[in-house]
């Protein structure tokens, strides 16, 4: 969360995590009530209101919300919770296309449902970050995904040589309901929260249907299986699920057995060893079949360095020379197929069909893009993969000028570097500040 909670709500918190860090078996039988709080409810909806999103199956926006009355929305939602008439409804899905031409399914709620679950969020994270491992990286204060990625180099760099890349196959559709609700039970003695959480995990979807009109389901209630991704409870429940197996990994002794260390981050995890690779393979999946988790055996594999390399998290990692010396060290870079994501990002938004746009909303666009992608990747030795997407970033601006104004060839000596970026204000990434690993 990247706003900061009101003192009253900040007091809670600390008391709730402070009361499951010192008691680790303690389980809390009165949370249901902190939901409808006017300062814990208005807190949910500035988070929800700062993320933004579409609206969801009812069409309600934060506009419409914000020139009714926010005061006046949220008493009504804490009314329906204080009754217990509040029902979660059915999540949008809609589709994101993926580098890979694929598609992943994200589910939308509504407003309301977002901002409660929110409130849920706000409530219960301070008590089951108390129980999360230090291996978890995702959804957690304090720690980002560079974290996971400097810490798998730390392992690297330690001796940790032989690597298990492993994949799950649709981690967030596949936890299962019963194991989970066993997780949330081990710390929620409250009917009321349980029951709240119960519901969320059986939301209907509704989707466009194969001729255009609407259509409702309910695969989570039928298999028993899966967190609403897109939602704000989600990857609380994702986190705690795959504690599961942390633990299970640690108390069968794998960890002092094989020198075997986890990182994880969200559904992504490594299992770094000084050996005995295909033994941490077997181990791994025994645990996930007894948690009812599936193993994707086409992007499962273990990795032995220095001959190979490794992704996790985007970043290539494993043995890199440097540029100016030819010697060898442990490092990080982008990989080939992030390089490659975000030139055909670059390419869709310098095509042909964007020659009427003004060139400022065009470098406005790509900066954008640039600028995300060089926040991320500016671990470890990141400068040939700057020049690569500097590159290609110019010769695509030129073409896209040479379009617009309808001029012949590729227009280097026209739209010189300096043109493109003290003329237009084109980022160049080379020139950006970054941090090694």
């Amino acid at each position: 969360m990247s706003l900061r909670p009101p003192e009253k709500v900040r007091k809670l918190q600390q008391t709730l995590h402070e009361k499951a860090k010192a008691q680790p078996t303690y389980r809390f039988y009165a949370l249901y009530d902190k939901l409808y709080r006017e300062d814990v409810l208005s807190y949910a909806w500035a988070i929800c209101r700062h993320n933004g999103g579409k609206p969801g199956v009812d069409r309600t926006t934060f506009e419409q919300i914000e020139q009714e009355g926010v005061e006046t929305w949220l008493q009504t939602v804490a009314d329906e919770l204080r009754d217990k008439r509040y029902e979660p409804e059915a999540v949008r899905r809609v589709y994101i296309p993926k580098p890979n031409g694929k598609q992943r399914p994200l589910g939308i709620p509504t407003i309301k449902d977002r901002v409660v679950q929110m409130a849920a969020v706000i409530v219960l994270n301070p008590i089951f970050e108390a129980d999360l491992c230090d291996e978890q990286y995702a959804y957690r204060e304090g720690r980002s995904a560079h974290d996971a990625v400097k810490k798998v180099h730390h392992w690297v760099s330690k001796g940790h040589r032989e690597v298990l890349d492993a994949d799950l196959c649709g981690y967030f559709d596949t936890i299962p309901h019963p194991e989970l609700i066993k997780s949330l039970s081990r710390r929620i003695s409250d009917g009321a929260m349980l029951k709240l959480l119960k519901m969320w995990l059986r939301m209907p979807i509704e989707e466009r249907g194969p001729k255009g009109g609407k259509r409702r389901t309910n695969p989570a209630k039928k298999a028993g299986r899966g967190t609403p991704q897109g939602a704000p409870i989600s990857p609380l429940l994702s986190n705690l699920y795959m504690r599961r197996f942390i633990l299970s990994w640690k108390k069968q002794g794998w960890e002092t057995r094989l020198g075997a260390r986890i990182v994880n981050y969200a559904d992504d995890f490594v299992i770094l060893c000084r050996a005995g690779g295909p033994k941490a393979a077997q181990a791994m999946r025994r645990i996930m079949e007894r948690l009812k988790l599936t193993v994707n055996e086409e992007k499962t594999r273990t990795c032995h360095l220095p001959d190979e390399h490794f992704v996790f998290l985007g970043y290539e990692i494993g043995r890199c020379y440097s540029e100016t010396t030819g010697r060898p060290f442990w490092g990080t870079r982008p990989s080939r197929k992030s390089i490659t994501h975000i030139k055909q990002e670059i390419t869709a938004l310098t095509c042909s069909n964007r020659v009427l746009l003004a060139p400022e909303l065009v470098v406005e666009a790509i900066n954008r893009k640039l600028t995300g992608w060089g926040n991320y990747f500016k671990l470890g030795q990141a400068s040939k993969a700057y020049r690569a997407v500097d590159n290609h970033t110019r010769q695509r601006m030129r073409l896209w000028l040479c379009r617009k104004h309808k001029r012949p060839g590729q227009g280097v000596k026209v739209y010189s570097y300096s043109y493109l970026t003290n003329e237009l204000g084109l980022v160049s990434l080379q020139h950006r500040p970054r941090s090694y690993a």
